[in-house]
């Protein structure tokens, strides 16, 4: 076999720490610390939001669906027959409904972008009912209603005790800036790099925009000279955004648009949005005079903050805190700002909360980690290690308890929808039951429950964006029509405002009951028991002050499950509060719970007293601090400590000649704290000691521990290890931690021979260079090595070596999808050679493909190359890297395998549009009746189910020249240009006369012919 499955086990209460003599720190063992503090509670650790879409929730005055403009919807952006334009839904409805939010137990209503939009942008055939095309930060957009009428909404959740949160963009506005070329064309462009086009000052000198990001000063700029494209403006446009400097050309970043990858990630156009300069002082300034104003002049209580990972860093450690000040300043005490950080990697996601000084981030790792658990049923300990990981976020001023949680959104879907696809053929019963065991873990567990508009009554629908927004109002929308509601027969044809439907009478319930007992919103937070495959997940609450014990326990199989719980406290009798089970239930000596949960179910148990003090603080010693191994730019530091009740570890750290910081203090098993130090040199000596508080007012402190900051890690991105390469090569490298002074130089290795320079790059985040290997005259085939270095203060480091080919690389002359699922194709364990696990290789696209059966579980394999179990390439086609996971739901999936990248993935016919048509200039000589018809049948593509690709073949078409692109679903609403992109410029095809076939990828999006 290859790489076992990972497996994670937490020690959750350790019985005996000492320190370690052998290493002795600075300072002498129990030195004194007067840092003994509580685990941080920030003001919003027990909110409970509800996210809507104005224009999907109720219609509460028809006088503004126009939002004064001609009622063409190409131009008004109103047509409720369709799910891509206003449907209607405005302020005014929301505060008619008002009671209906709060009856769920909201404390907090969060709003989506609520701007003037540009109504409509005709490139993408759709209105900006999200929100998210601004033209104007001043005003709510009149499709909603006016300023007058949020103020309204405002004042009375105010009287009722709630709050109003604005979901906000400070990095893009609707897409007004076009780009002139030198042939004439293109509002909107691909991406240009700063190595290949950088910036230039007015007076024409290149300079790298990241020396002046956080600054005061910025070099002048010159729209004609100063960007990779000339941005213009339409006649009538000049001023269309408001505030007026948006305007200005100049504070755009005016690069093309994005991939969503490496430096375009910060830099591009979102499907054409203007990408606003947010390293320039000015954006950053105009950015918080904006929400300022909305805090001050409307009382707004906190801030969602859309598309955070998008930009750099300086921009938030900046924002942030003057935002915060400001909100302060007006008495808004416990004003809040979360990001969305689009990620399930907690090492990254937590480092907008701790490096970057934000409050909180939305907590994506909680989304899926809760959908694999209450919707898939896996196995309860990959929770076990979900919440022990929950570490990342601590730091001196903010922690995992501020997070908001959820279970699906409007970009990638509803709960519903992931139950409803995770169980195919279950009965509404059971889905239902799923749905609410997912509710009942995100309100018992730490964080802020955020409810997503219409999750409360059971809406589905086939996928995330606009099949996610439906209206609770009476729907038009034909797609919206036939979906199949959770829990009810009732359609999306009428209002459905049901209190008495299940899941809102469920979310209700957790609410009430967690406004009752406090500690279930923010106690601490600590592990206690996993079972082995599905069942019991159990975990206690305890508030620090109260120090009365509540034990949660989840079942996610479909039996009853029985499970021995640890708790603090022996002999103690325990009153179920929540579920269905014993109504007391006690302790046993050694302080095990004994608990039967019924299928699919959460029981919740309260302590009759008080946890006992303890008569003296425990041991505790610190383990040796090392690098967070996936954070290069922190130090991950543990502290062991003795006994086995309520404990709180606070953690210091002080650099030569320094004094001791508080980093932060962690209240749940196992303690640590993963430190910061990004901004240090590498090399940079600290020491590290930490002191535990028990709940009897007791402390001790451990002997100090000596670490140093870590060198930074170089990690080549480019090229693909095994790849074919033609001149000129492109080079790029990432640093770990990323800091603007790098300078990142790359070499070559010929056939095994010297390493030889080729360039170097110090513009970051994202370092590349481009080899000129043509001049080498080097022969098809011929090996070639490169790696990246770099020498600063305290370090010289090189990259990992990623060896290619010169033209096209050789195919391998086998490929096995190679796993823990080869038993269930019938081959035996480790045979690479099994016929059954073997992949064919397609000579039109020269993608490996296999299709197989299997029955539905997790599985966990690689693509092992020539029957080599040590040629293997795992996830994200890294070579020998982790195991791919594959969540299958049973049936029959297509696993394709891609040479040039090494990525091995899974595809479904699921997954697949209804239909596919190569629309274009060719159509009349197809003999539809007109050219460009997404919907003519002599256009339509066949889905192959033996290799997923879309195929039509057409046996004699005219030579000469054509345009096309993929349209899907027989519309415009969802079409692929040329490169896959998505609305993307016209694919153009010569044709010399005769036969062709039509070939399209929807993994890739390639529509191709050949």
């Amino acid at each position: 076999m290859l790489a076992a499955a990972f497996a994670a086990t937490t020690a959750v209460l350790p019985a005996h720490a000492v320190p370690d003599p052998a290493k002795p720190g600075p300072d002498k063992p129990g030195t004194p610390s007067s840092a003994a503090s509580h685990s941080l509670r920030a003001p919003v650790t027990d909110e409970n939001f509800y996210f809507v879409m104005a224009d999907r929730f109720s219609n509460g005055d028809t006088s503004n669906d126009l939002g004064g403009l001609p009622a063409d919807p190409m131009v008004s952006g109103f047509d409720p027959t369709k799910k891509g334009f206003y449907n209607g839904g405005d302020l005014a409805g929301l505060l008619d409904k008002i009671d209906y939010i709060q009856g769920l137990g909201t404390t907090s209503i969060w709003l989506t972008p609520s701007f003037k939009n540009k109504a409509v942008q005709t490139e993408d055939k759709s209105a900006g009912y999200h929100g998210y095309w601004v033209t104007d930060f001043t005003q709510i957009d009149p499709h909603l209603g006016a300023n007058a009428e949020l103020q309204a909404l405002i004042d009375e959740a105010h009287a009722r005790g709630m709050k109003v949160y604005f979901d906000i963009i400070t990095n893009h506005t609707a897409d007004v800036i076009g780009y002139e070329k030198s042939d004439g064309g293109g509002a909107r462009q691909p991406y240009k790099s700063k190595d290949s086009d950088p910036y230039k000052t007015a007076a024409g000198v290149e300079f790298d925009d990241r020396d002046f990001a956080g600054l005061d000063s910025f070099p002048e700029l010159d729209p004609t000279t100063s960007f990779p494209y000339e941005p213009v403006l339409q006649p009538g446009e000049e001023n269309l955004k408001v505030p007026g400097w948006l305007n200005d050309k100049e504070l755009y970043h005016n690069r093309g648009d994005t991939t969503f990858v490496g430096e375009d990630s910060y830099y591009g156009d979102f499907f054409g949005l203007d990408d606003l300069f947010t390293e320039h002082p000015t954006v950053v300034e105009g950015m918080e005079d904006i929400y300022e104003t909305w805090i001050g002049d409307f009382g707004v209580d906190g801030f969602r903050i859309d598309t955070m990972k998008h930009v750099n860093n300086e921009f938030w450690q900046e924002f942030g805190p003057d935002v915060l000040n400001y909100a302060h300043e007006q008495g808004k005490d416990e004003f809040f700002m979360f990001g969305e950080v689009f990620d399930t990697t907690k090492s990254f996601t937590s480092q907008f909360t701790t490096r970057n000084e934000m409050q909180a981030v939305l907590d994506f790792p909680f989304q899926d980690a809760a959908r694999n658990f209450a919707s898939k049923g896996q196995d309860t300990r990959s929770l076990e290690t979900f919440f022990a990981t929950d570490d990342w976020y601590t730091d001196a001023d903010s922690n995992v308890y501020q997070l908001p949680t959820f279970l699906g959104n409007h970009d990638m879907g509803r709960i519903g929808s992931f139950i409803a696809a995770d169980n195919p053929g279950a009965t509404d019963t059971e889905q239902v039951a799923r749905d609410q065991l997912a509710h009942e873990l995100m309100y018992f567990s730490r964080g802020n429950p955020v409810i997503y508009y219409g999750d409360e009554q059971g809406f589905t629908g086939p996928g995330g964006d606009q099949d996610a927004r439906q209206t609770l109002f009476a729907s038009q929308v034909p797609e919206y029509l036939d979906d199949d509601l959770l829990g009810t027969d009732a359609t999306h044809a009428t209002d459905n405002f049901d209190a008495a439907h299940p899941l809102y009478a469920k979310i209700s319930q957790l609410a009430a009951l967690t406004k009752e007992h406090p500690a279930l919103r923010d106690g601490a937070h600590q592990h206690r028991f996993a079972s082995e495959g599905p069942g019991i997940y159990a975990f206690s609450r305890t508030d620090a002050e109260d120090q009365r014990e509540y034990v949660v326990a989840l079942n996610n199989s479909e039996q009853p499950q029985t499970a021995e719980v640890p708790t603090y406290t022996g002999k103690r009798s325990y009153t179920k509060i929540y579920g269905d089970g014993a109504a007391e239930v006690k302790t046993s000596a050694a302080g095990k719970l004994t608990v039967t949960v019924p299928p699919l179910s959460a029981v919740v148990y309260q302590a009759s007293g008080r946890i006992p003090h303890s008569k003296a603080a425990p041991a505790v010693a610190l383990r040796e601090p090392a690098a967070a191994p996936a954070d290069n730019g922190r130090i991950n530091v543990t502290a062991d400590v003795g006994g086995t009740s309520f404990y709180e570890v606070t953690f210091e750290a002080k650099t030569a000649g320094g004094g001791w910081e508080p980093i932060g203090t962690d209240d749940t098993a196992p303690y640590q704290v993963f430190h910061d130090v990004a901004a240090l040199d590498a090399g940079t000596a600290l020491e590290y000691r930490a002191t535990v508080l028990d709940n009897g007012g007791h402390t001790a402190t451990s002997q100090s521990r000596a670490a140093a900051v870590p060198a930074p890690i170089l990690t080549l991105q480019k090229p693909a290890e095994g790849s074919g390469v033609k001149s000129p090569v492109e080079l790029s490298a990432t640093a770990d931690p990323e800091k603007a002074s790098h300078v990142v130089s790359f070499e070559r290795s010929v056939a095994g021979g010297a390493w030889t320079a080729v360039g170097s790059d110090d513009s970051s985040p994202v370092y590349s260079v481009m080899d000129e290997l043509a001049a080498l005259g080097l022969a098809d085939g011929t090996k070639v090595q490169y790696r990246a270095t770099m020498t600063g203060p305290g370090f010289t480091v090189a990259s990992e070596t990623r060896t290619v080919f010169v033209g096209e690389a050789p195919q391998p002359d086998s490929v096995a999808v190679a796993g823990d699922l080869n038993l269930a194709m019938g081959c035996d364990e480790g045979d690479l050679d099994c016929p059954q696990a073997l992949m064919i290789l397609d000579p039109a696209d020269k993608i490996w493909r296999l299709t197989v059966d299997l029955p539905a579980g997790q599985y966990r394999y690689k693509a092992a190359l020539n029957g080599d179990p040590d040629a293997n390439f795992g996830a994200g086609g890294v070579f020998q890297g982790a195991d791919i996971v594959l969540d299958h739901p049973g049936g029959a999936v297509t696993f394709r395998y891609d040479n040039s990248t090494h990525i091995l993935s899974a595809v479904y016919a699921s997954q697949q549009p209804g239909a596919v048509a190569i629309a274009g200039s060719l159509n009349t000589e197809l003999g539809c009746p007109e050219d460009w018809a997404p919907a003519c049948s002599q256009a339509q593509l066949t889905l192959d189910p033996a290799t997923m690709v879309w195929k039509l073949a057409v046996e004699k078409l005219p030579a000469g020249t054509y345009k096309f692109k993929a349209a899907l679903n027989r519309g415009w609403d969802e079409n692929y240009g040329a490169d896959g992109v998505a609305n993307g410029g016209d694919i153009t095809y010569m044709h010399d006369g005769g036969p062709v076939t039509f070939r399209y990828d929807h993994f890739t999006h390639l529509l191709t012919a050949g």
